[in-house]
């Protein structure tokens, strides 16, 4: 008789749990489901102008072209590195930015996918 009761018991507590499982389950979806319809929200398609910038060419642009392109970059260093390019040639990687005087790693970071070569 104890052991008739005990499996009783055991398979009550059995399917407490995988229906607790399902329970549980079924709540994970549905925060999962939430952020797919946060993601197509018009939110997202905001942001994306802002992060496809045109790229201005270091080699060509003008000193209003590169103040106007690039952040922290004002007619002084936009002349800066116009000086530059005409004394040493073309750029030919954007780190050699930094030998330009007035811009440091800070300013090339912000700066990286704003310039183009």
């Amino acid at each position: 008789m104890k052991r008739h009761l005990l499996s009783v018991a055991s398979m009550l507590l059995l399917a407490s749990l995988s229906f607790g499982g399902a329970a549980q389950a079924a709540t994970k979806t549905e925060p999962a489901a939430q952020p797919v319809t946060q993601a197509s929200a018009p939110a997202p398609a905001a942001k994306a102008p802002v992060s496809s910038v045109d790229a201005v060419n270091i080699n060509t642009a003008s000193v209003e072209e590169l103040q106007k392109s690039m952040k922290g970059i004002g007619k002084v260093k936009a002349q800066a590195i116009v000086d530059y390019r005409t004394a040493h040639g073309p750029f030919t990687t954007v780190d050699q930015l930094l030998e330009v005087k007035g811009i440091g790693k800070g300013t090339l970071d912000k700066n990286r996918d704003r310039v183009s070569l």
